[in-house]
């Protein structure tokens, strides 16, 4: 639970301000004994899951000034340890994350604002939402030769033809803030996060 709201922080590039966590399933029916509440907070706040602060981490959110909201949720057709998160903070757009553990302090996120994703955040991930319209991969693709990253994986998720996408590219090496930059600047590239398995954000 921790790794998934560090995920859910590092995606944002952010501690967000205001914080609302949904439980589902196993997550709601044990979140308060297991402490998967406390945990999801303290990755909000940047907490590793060996943090020994995380049975305190409501009280360090207080501190932080970081608000939050906890609720339990019945989300259709979720893994049964489901956790989905909205992230808000002034002058940011909202973000929305939905993941489960898969045991062994493994993760998946499964959506992204709404969009169907599939990463475990244990390797480099780019994600690049863009407008799904022809030469958007190769043009990723290429400033990512440029900038001499090697692509593990690539995947490429939309809502509709010619709506909204998003690039999930797993790679070989940190990818540079002047890459994201550039990739940023590019028509039809409408965000673009990196997550860095070892907990550093861009």
């Amino acid at each position: 639970a921790a790794r998934i709201g560090l995920i859910a922080r590092q995606l944002y590039g952010r501690q967000p301000e205001k914080a609302t966590v949904y439980l589902h399933g196993s997550f709601a029916a044990t979140g308060k004994g297991h402490g998967t509440d406390k945990a999801l907070i303290a990755g909000l706040l940047g907490m590793l899951p060996d943090d020994m602060r995380i049975p305190s981490s409501f009280e360090v959110a207080k501190e932080e000034g970081m608000e939050f909201t906890i609720q339990n949720k019945d989300i259709k057709e979720a893994h049964p340890n489901t956790a989905q998160i909205i992230m808000e903070a002034e002058g940011v757009p909202t973000m929305t994350i939905q993941a489960y553990s898969i045991g062994g302090g493994r993760i998946r996120v499964c959506k992204l604002d709404g969009l169907d994703v599939n990463f475990s955040g244990e390797s480099c991930t780019l994600i690049i939402r863009n407008v799904d319209e022809p030469g958007r991969i190769m043009e990723v693709a290429a400033a990512l030769s440029k900038a001499e990253i090697n692509v593990a994986t690539m995947q490429v998720f939309r809502d509709k033809r010619g709506g909204t996408a998003v690039m999930v590219v797993e790679t070989d090496q940190i990818v540079p803030k002047t890459a994201i930059d550039d990739l940023e600047s590019k028509p039809g590239i409408i965000r673009v996060k990196f997550l860095d398995p070892n907990g550093t954000t861009v």
